[in-house]
Formats: structure tokens, C-alpha cells, sequence
């Protein structure tokens, strides 16, 4: 059976598995993130990433092309998820220090909860940004993450919260930087100064800390 004819069937060399072309895209890509962040791009084998999904590699190479498809698209599922998120947050209704604040926690707990995409992430920039240069859907959710934060922004120096003359995106490298911080070097921090920042405790206090951060560099 081609992968063609195994595509159009709906059927799968898994036993007992009922293709649904979303269904089965989305647990590929789930594995795939789970393989990259661990292994990287040259270290993840599509053998392993076929094994443990619901499908065939055959498919797998249907659906994606290859690894480095597979990769960049587990790329961007990553990006679109935490973006969707922001998203999910209807900030507009908040006043723009309540808004920003949300934003900042949420950020920190995503990243948090969400170790794979703090890996990928600097696996990408092992490779220099190569595919995330490639994806145009990747620049354009970030657009939007941008203009986000430009309305928040704006709000706040219209009302006379925020001081004037920052930018968008020193404001989003601020959130970035102390969120992916957390999870990036939390090994080597907890091995030089000790675990208490990583238990819950700790957690909801440094949580509390990127959001008084942020609110101080922005405001008056």
C-alpha cells in the first residue's frame, strides 16, 4: 500500500488505529517536539519518532516530507501554541497595567509548564535561526505577538500609566528573557545555588517577580 492509498483509506500500519488526518498529524508532531527538544534535529531518528506515534513512518513522510520538514513544523505548531494562548487571554477588556501583568504571568507559567519549546528554542539557535527564518508562519505569529503588545503599550501611555519612549519589542524581550530564563538555565542554577527557587514556593514567587519586572520598567 502506497502512502497515497494509505492516506485516502483512512487506514494505518498501526493495528487498531482509525486514521484522522488531524488526529494523526497532531500526535505526530507531538512526538516529533518531544524528539527534537531531546535529541535535535540531527539526533532524532525518524524510526524512534515512527515507533512512538500512531501511524507509520511511511506516513510521517507523507504528511511532512521528511525530518526537516517534520522538524519545522514541529517548529511552528510550538510557536502557534504559545501565541494561541496570548491570544485565549482577551486582554483588550483589562486596563493596560492588569493586561501586561497577564500577559507577563502567562508567558512565565507557559514557558514554564512547557519545557520542549524552551529546548527547541535553543536548539533552533543552534542551527542560527535557519528554519525559523524559513517559515514565514513563524514571523507572522510573532508579528502578531508584537501588535499585541503595541496596543497594551499605547493604552498605557494614552492613560498616563506607561512612560513614553519604549518599543513593543524591548517590552516583549523583557517577558521573554525572564521567562525563558527560568526554564533555559534551571539546571545549572539549581546545581550552583540550590532548588528552593524550583520548588511550587519558589516557582509562584519568581512568577510574581517577572510580573513587578515588567510593570516597573514600563510604568512611571
Amino acid at each position: 500500500m502506497t502512502a497515497h492509498t494509505e492516506a485516502k483509506t483512512g487506514t494505518s500500519a498501526k493495528t487498531g488505529w482509525k486514521q484522522d488526518p488531524e488526529g494523526v498529524q497532531a500526535n505526530i508532531l507531538a512526538v516529533a517536539l518531544e524528539e527534537f527538544s531531546k535529541n535535535g534535529l540531527s539526533g532524532a531518528r525518524m524510526d524512534e519518532i515512527a515507533a512512538k506515534t500512531r501511524t507509520s513512518k511511511r506516513m510521517i513522510y507523507y504528511y511532512f516530507g521528511g525530518k526537516e520538514g517534520l522538524y519545522q513544523t514541529a517548529l511552528e505548531t510550538a510557536y502557534r501554541d504559545v501565541r494561541k494562548g496570548e491570544d485565549d487571554l482577551k486582554l483588550t477588556h483589562l486596563s493596560p497595567k492588569e493586561a501586561l501583568a497577564r500577559l507577563a504571568e502567562f508567558t512565565f507559567d507557559h514557558h514554564r509548564k512547557n519545557p520542549d519549546f524552551i529546548r527547541l528554542v535553543m536548539i533552533e539557535n543552534i542551527h542560527h535561526g535557519k528554519y525559523l527564518e524559513q517559515s514565514e508562519t513563524i514571523k507572522n505569529l510573532n508579528k502578531a505577538a508584537i501588535a499585541n503588545i503595541e496596543d497594551i503599550y499605547n493604552r498605557g501611555v494614552q492613560e498616563g500609566s506607561f512612560r513614553d519612549g519604549l518599543t513593543p519589542l524591548r517590552i516583549h524581550w523583557l517577558i521573554s528573557a525572564i521567562s525563558f530564563f527560568n526554564v533555559s538555565n534551571a539546571a545549572t542554577f539549581s546545581i550552583l545555588f540550590g532548588g528552593d527557587l524550583r520548588t511550587p514556593e519558589g516557582q509562584s514567587i519568581l512568577r510574581q517577580d517577572a510580573s513587578e519586572a515588567v510593570l516597573k520598567f514600563v510604568c512611571k
